[in-house]
């Protein structure tokens, strides 16, 4: 007699794998400085390809001060990994104080050194990377913004989990306090497919591949992948590995609101003259019917006013 497995048991993710050599075909030589897969740092790799911290925290902190009347100046990020925005955040004012929070030490570690140490003294005394997890933030509370960026928070898989994470932040907020997810979806965020982005830093340029592996659609689990490939041939394959829940922007909101939040406000992506995101993000009621699409949510722990 044979036992089937869960539908939602995936196989435990692979560890990164670096390919340096080209089966079948010539090696390129590569350009002097220029990212191969015996080089590449994947923590450099990934702040290049998937965040943009700079017009984040622009966006953060325009529109935290349309809602609340008032500059922000205490920040936690979520799931921090590098502590990449936490550090943007400090640089911007001098009032400004930041804490990440994340389990990973090596990934906290690698912050540390590439992205905390290259800030100023006094920059380096606003901001802390804390190993810990974010349901129990311990005193990285009484903030006036907390972020949950690159839907890391998906990785809370059911509503119960979810519950608790939202009403764990509202608690960690100031009154007035305002909390910023992001969030993609579109019909073709549950497909099996990878999508290739080339990301052009000049000799340093190398291509991002999105990897959506497996999805099941009687959990809503997904696995997902983060690979790297590089102009001489070589490549990094399943260089970051995600498994977490295909949610919708219903459900999230609906969460948001049983946790407390008073307002949730949803901002969507403009669109340029190809069809492709412009960047810009403007508040809305009613969203399109894209195949894909990221957008942002805020979430206002009391409603405007009061």
């Amino acid at each position: 007699m044979t036992t089937e497995k869960p539908a939602t048991m995936f196989e435990p993710p692979p560890e990164p794998k670096r390919v340096t050599r080209v089966a079948g075909r010539s090696k390129k030589k590569a350009k002097k400085g220029a990212f191969t897969a015996e080089t590449a740092d994947i923590h450099e790799l990934y702040q290049l390809a998937v965040q943009h911290v700079e017009s984040e925290i622009d966006f953060i902190d325009e529109q935290f001060e349309k809602a609340r009347g008032r500059k922000a100046a205490s920040l936690r990020e979520d799931f921090c990994g590098t502590g990449n925005t936490a550090c943007e955040w400090v640089r911007r004012r001098k009032t400004n104080t930041a804490v990440g929070l994340d389990i990973d030490q090596p990934t906290l570690d690698w912050g540390a050194e590439h992205n905390v140490a290259p800030l100023t003294p006094e920059q380096r005394e606003r901001v802390s990377l804390i190993n810990r997890d974010v349901l129990n933030p311990g005193d990285a509370t009484g903030l006036d913004t907390i972020l949950a960026m690159n839907f890391s928070y998906w990785l809370f898989m059911t509503r119960e989990a979810m519950l608790g994470y939202f009403k764990s932040v509202r608690d960690s907020l100031v009154d007035d306090g305002v909390f910023f997810l992001d969030f993609y979806g579109g019909y073709e965020a549950a497909r099996e497919m990878t999508e290739d982005r080339e990301i052009d830093e000049g000799v340093k340029s190398f291509i991002y591949v999105w990897d959506q592996h497996k999805f099941d659609p009687i959990s809503g689990r997904m696995r997902c992948y983060i690979h790297f490939k590089f102009p001489d041939k070589t490549k990094i394959k399943h260089a970051f590995s995600y498994e977490w829940r295909l949610w919708t922007l219903p459900e999230i909101q609906e969460l948001l609101a049983e946790a407390g939040f008073k307002k949730v406000t949803i901002f969507w992506e403009g669109a340029d003259d190809e069809g492709e995101g412009d960047g810009e993000f403007e508040p809305v009621t009613e969203g399109e019917a894209d195949p894909s699409y990221i957008c942002y949510l805020m979430a206002e722990k009391q409603a405007p006013g009061t």
